[in-house]
């Protein structure tokens, strides 16, 4: 018989950036007292099939070390899966806490704080490095004319489109966003939801070569969408409106060289894994 690398082992499936479960985003948490082999956490996430999964292990400090993996890779930041995570700590494991500080491996801390309002609010460091960029067939693939584009880290586009109207209808060529020399593509525009009514912005994002077609909420992703139209309207609170099928909403303040995002959360399913 084969000894169980994980047994008994906690599990929580969280539904981020919503009030209303099977919306919004859902992510898989797994609180661990010491880290497994990569290939066991891979492995988990591939079998846990959410967008992400969140593994943290306590840090001696008093934080935590945090990792993600989506069913295919890891990858350095995960807005929705460290939302979900602090939902988590703060109603399962720490209920007195009020901050939580998690460590990451490239991008620095990431501090969430309870708010007032029942919402987290996640801390991340900005980013503002963005570079004009025309790949040729953009158009085609997206299957809408791009205002602009812009290259983001690891080569990620940011697309800007001219209504919420046509990113919410967008049915772009998944299997050709490589052709474009990227692995993702964030589409975004200004205005409000036309479903909701609600929105400074909105956005739709694209991860097929991350084994993800589409995200459904991205946290992590404000923390380039936040500042850029923070820029352009002249504000520093604004509300963004994920259009995805699922959707999300998302709190957003740019302060300084930081992005705070805020969102609701709500617990699907709590249980136990042996691995």
């Amino acid at each position: 018989m084969t000894t169980a690398v994980l047994a008994d082992q906690p599990l929580y499936i969280v539904d981020a950036f919503t009030q209303t479960r099977l919306s919004g985003n859902a992510a898989a948490v797994m609180p661990l007292a010491a880290w497994p082999e990569d290939a066991v956490m891979q492995a988990v996430a591939a079998e846990n099939a959410q967008s992400e999964t969140a593994f943290f292990v306590p840090a001696a400090d008093g934080g935590y070390d945090i990792r993600w993996f989506t069913p295919a890779v890891e990858v350095p930041l995960c807005g929705h899966a460290t939302l979900a995570s602090a939902w988590v700590i703060f109603n399962r494991l720490d209920p007195a806490a009020q901050t939580i500080t998690f460590h990451t491996r490239e991008v620095g801390d990431v501090t969430v704080v309870r708010g007032p309002d029942g919402r987290s609010v996640m801390s991340f460091p900005s980013f503002t490095r963005l570079v004009r960029t025309v790949p040729e067939g953009i158009d085609r693939v997206l299957g809408a004319r791009a205002l602009e584009v812009q290259r983001m880290s690891e080569g990620d586009l940011l697309v800007v489109l001219d209504s919420p109207a046509r990113v919410r209808a967008l049915t772009p060529l998944l299997e050709r966003i490589g052709s474009l020399g990227t692995k993702a593509v964030c589409v975004t525009a200004e205005g409000a939801d036309p479903l909701t009514g609600t929105g400074d912005y909105v956005c739709r994002y694209f991860l097929p070569e991350r084994g993800i077609p589409e995200d459904p909420v991205t946290g992590s992703i404000q923390r380039v969408l936040a500042p850029f139209w923070a820029k352009r309207l002249g504000k520093a609170d604004l509300v963004a409106r994920q259009v995805s099928p699922r959707g999300g909403t998302l709190y957003c303040r740019v302060t300084g060289d930081r992005t705070e995002v805020a969102g609701d959360a709500v617990l699907y399913l709590e249980g136990k894994v042996t691995v």
